[in-house]
């Protein structure tokens, strides 16, 4: 008896489902994509400017005080690193703009760059 209710149940749900149709794509819909992109220009994201990085054991770390000088992997002079949400945009040199820090972009990650992070 239970297999002749399962084959009723499949057949009663065959019975239930109905073919959607789907609207066409039309060239008028291409027009409306980039308003509905808009909506991503407010979302925000951490934009970092990395000088350098070390790796250093938990006895030095613990020994560093004022007046202690951590030093980087990174070489005087090579460009600072531009992340967005930790993610490699691009390359540039440290300027002072108004008594404050900021970065002259010189070079743009290439889309290789950015999609080789993805992995």
């Amino acid at each position: 008896m239970p297999e002749e209710a399962q084959q009723q149940e499949k057949t009663q749900a065959q019975e239930n489902v109905q073919q959607h149709e789907f609207e066409n794509l039309k060239a008028e819909n291409s027009q409306r994509a980039p308003r509905d992109i808009e909506f991503l220009l407010d979302i925000p994201i951490e934009v970092t400017v990395q000088l350098g990085t070390t790796k250093m054991l938990i006895k030095e770390l613990l020994q560093l005080g004022q007046g202690s000088v951590v030093e980087l992997e990174k070489l005087a002079g090579e460009p600072m690193e531009i992340l967005a949400n930790n993610k490699l945009i691009a390359r540039g040199e440290v300027v002072v703009v108004n008594e404050k820090f900021g970065v002259r972009l010189t070079d743009i990650a290439s889309p290789t760059e950015r999609l080789s992070q993805l992995k």
